[in-house]
């Protein structure tokens, strides 16, 4: 292979120009290094949009000249930039994250630039999107300019994102270790109890998929006595790798790249970092491809594992803001809830504690006002807290309010069914 052209940081940024679409790879793969000096060019650059779906690590934006310079256009809030989301500087795009890639493909969205982390090339030229295919393939395809920060600590992992690096119209080596998200340590009786009754739905054979945070996590501690189970996730981390190990997990029965974990991104410890690294059992693919709910119903009995922020009493569940203020993102909770629905004995689950850390229900009369509807009480199934599960499909709107009081948290059932009593008997009376 010849020689490599790298260079210096900040002469690569010099492509970015005043006015440009920029965007920036998310997760664990957030190129820190390339986009706080991106950010230190503040007041020399004016009206630079950046696009991303989710960052982590520290990044410097809360600072006048780069909020004069920069605004933030997210398609899922992450904690490192949702107070920039939320200001006169940033926005907000709500959309499947299936359907991101597309927004850069079709023009929707169309980018100037894409900075991307990537490993480094093998002996051959190619380098690997590592940590987060996603939509980061996406945005390379469709940019003009491509800058790569390229990270000896990245993963080399195998799937969609194999990119030569002649690819790319620039590249800075940089050395510097990967975010870590350690999703066990948020974990809590609750928690525990939730996982237990996730758990028991789940059936040796199944499909399953994960959202983020410590319940998935909980649940995954409680299967080390299932058989036969495939993973096809939207992303995963380290409670994966002991299942795979122990000989859980062994993809025998998807239809859909059978015999491999299929995930779009990795987010965890340097435990699922390693376990990902240059592993032919691990295909991390295109998102669009990962979240179609078409690919997703075709594996069997599927499982998706997902949480909420508040359901109101007929089943609308809102999981990305808090009344008016972005919390998160829609992302793929409503790819795989629909997808698991329609697979063949599948299971769409919505897991969340019955409170928040305040002590506040998470099982409403109405949703905040100004919340987003993420999954309609129309795709809604199964709904578990840690007092219980209850299945909401084919309910009507009556029975659907039963249920869910029934596994609200007791000091909040009396203030519940006096909510429901004023909603639906006042209905009823007046309908009769």
């Amino acid at each position: 292979m010849k020689h490599i052209p790298y260079q210096q940081a900040e002469q690569a940024l010099q492509l970015v120009k005043s006015g440009d679409r920029v965007f920036i790879h998310g997760s664990a793969a957030t190129p820190r290094v390339l986009f706080n000096k991106l950010l230190d060019r503040a007041g020399e650059l004016t009206d630079v949009e950046l696009t991303s779906i989710s960052t982590y690590g520290d990044i410097d934006w809360n600072r006048p000249e780069v909020l004069n310079s920069f605004s933030l256009n997210s398609l899922f809030v992450s904690g490192n930039v949702r107070e920039w989301a939320n200001g006169s500087h940033g926005n907000y795009v709500p959309v499947f994250l299936s359907e991101i890639p597309g927004l850069f493909r079709e023009g929707i969205l169309p980018l100037d630039v894409a900075i991307v982390h990537v490993s480094p090339p093998d002996q051959h030229g190619y380098c690997t999107l590592g940590t987060s295919v996603d939509a980061a393939l996406s945005a390379v395809r469709n940019a003009p300019i491509v800058i790569a920060q390229v990270n000896p600590r990245m993963p080399r992992v195998l799937g969609d994102g194999i990119i030569h690096y002649s690819q790319f119209t620039a590249m800075v080596e940089v050395d510097s270790p990967l975010p870590e998200v350690d999703y066990s340590t948020g974990a809590d009786a609750v928690a525990e109890r939730i996982g237990t009754h996730v758990a028991g739905l789940i059936e040796d054979g199944s499909t399953l998929q994960m959202g983020i945070g410590s319940i998935p996590d909980a649940v995954l501690k409680q299967l080390t006595g299932h058989r036969s189970l495939g993973i096809h996730t939207e992303m995963f981390s380290d409670g994966l790798v002991p299942l795979v190990q122990k000989g859980v997990v062994t993809n025998e029965f998807k239809k859909v790249r059978p015999g491999k974990i299929v995930s779009s991104f990795i987010l965890g410890t340097q435990k699922v970092y390693d376990f990902v690294h240059d592993n032919p059992y691990v295909s991390c693919m295109d998102v669009a491809f990962v979240n179609d709910s078409d690919i997703i119903r075709r594996n069997p009995k599927v499982i998706a594992i997902n949480s909420a922020i508040e359901i109101d009493l007929t089943g609308q569940i809102c999981a990305d803001s808090i009344g008016i203020y972005q919390y998160s993102g829609i992302g793929g909770q409503m790819d795989f809830m629909r997808g698991a629905s329609l697979s063949e004995g599948g299971k769409p689950i919505i897991a969340m504690p019955s409170t928040t850390k305040k002590g506040i229900s998470r099982i409403v009369p109405f949703l905040k006002q100004g919340a987003g509807v993420v999954t309609t009480r129309g795709h809604v199934h199964y709904v578990v807290t840690e007092y219980g599960v209850v299945n909401l499909y084919g309910r009507n709107m009556d029975q659907r309010a039963r249920l869910l009081i029934s596994i609200a948290h007791p000091d909040h059932r009396e203030a519940l069914e006096q909510a429901y009593h004023e909603r639906f008997g006042k209905l009823y009376r007046e309908v009769r």
